[in-house]
């Protein structure tokens, strides 16, 4: 990557992000780098996000649009997609400067709503998760769902998890669905506390076409895109989910594989250390 104009984006309402965010700038300019505060323009080489998994989230439709890579740096909570530690950022940004680096294209999914008569709204897009999910705890929804034509199910739960695999382990871990490489091209469909014990998450190529509508009338249902609330949805209406034209393209780490991050997010097997594979059964079939 030849680096001459970079994005920094902020976490909003923090003062130690902001002046973090204003000592990367000043970083930036001494390598002959121009750096711009909290603004994303199409001639920009690289944006770094500064904070959390939100922060990267609220701008990753935008970067893909522009095919802009972006590092993220944890100064949040958890941070599977921020997965460059305070203490690492200068390092792993002059790895970076240096022509060192490592592209993940990670699945971005495209979520509209069609009207009674097959029109769409304006899409949103999601680099985790879109769900549809009820406002209130009175009832459980009846939500049917194809692939393209083919009927699937009609789901009676809390709600449906549409996730690509970077949204694997957000919420649709927490709502039991299963752990998929982020390299990994499928789209995830995951009953939120289905009412039935048999309806369990099921993946599908990325190359279908999905779709949800009410098979009941119910009040309140929202569709939230990215934590965001996209729409409601009535039981005339229908939610289209597919993935989207272009990837956001996700600068990682070449010293932390995805396993580790998991291990060190998630705490696998109470140990974070690597253990190497034992040289004799390396190449061995």
């Amino acid at each position: 990557m030849n680096i001459r104009h970079v994005g920094i984006i902020t976490r909003q309402h923090s003062r130690r992000v902001q002046r973090i965010g204003g000592e990367l700038a000043c970083w930036f300019e001494k390598r002959g780098i121009r750096a711009e505060l909290d603004d994303i323009k199409p001639d920009m080489d690289m944006l770094v996000i500064l904070g959390g998994d939100g922060t990267l989230l609220h701008v990753a439709a935008r970067a893909s649009e522009l095919d802009i890579p972006v590092v993220g740096i944890n100064l949040g909570n958890l941070g599977f997609l921020t997965e460059v530690a305070a203490d690492e950022m200068y390092h792993v940004l002059e790895t970076i400067v240096n022509d060192e680096v490592h592209i993940e294209r990670r699945m971005i999914i495209k979520a509209s709503v069609l009207a009674e008569d097959g029109t769409a709204s304006e899409p949103m897009f999601a680099l985790n998760e879109t769900v549809v999910v009820k406002g209130s705890v009175e009832r459980v929804l009846r939500l049917r769902c194809w692939a393209d034509r083919e009927y699937i199910a009609t789901y009676k739960a809390d709600g449906l998890i549409f996730s690509t695999p970077t949204g694997s382990t957000a919420y649709n871990l927490s709502a039991g669905g299963p752990i998929v490489h982020a390299e990994l091209g499928t789209l995830l469909v995951t009953p939120i506390c289905p009412f039935m014990l048999e309806s369990r998450p099921v993946l599908l190529s990325p190359k279908v076409v999905l779709t949800t509508q009410l098979a009941e009338s119910a009040d309140d249902v929202m569709v939230m895109v990215d934590g965001r609330l996209g729409w409601t949805l009535d039981s005339e209406q229908a939610l289209r989910v597919e993935v989207a034209e272009k990837p956001l393209l996700l600068i990682s780490s070449p010293h932390k594989g995805y396993f580790a991050i998991l291990r060190n997010k998630l705490n696998w097997g109470g140990n974070t250390d690597d253990v190497p594979l034992p040289g004799k059964f390396v190449g061995r079939c």
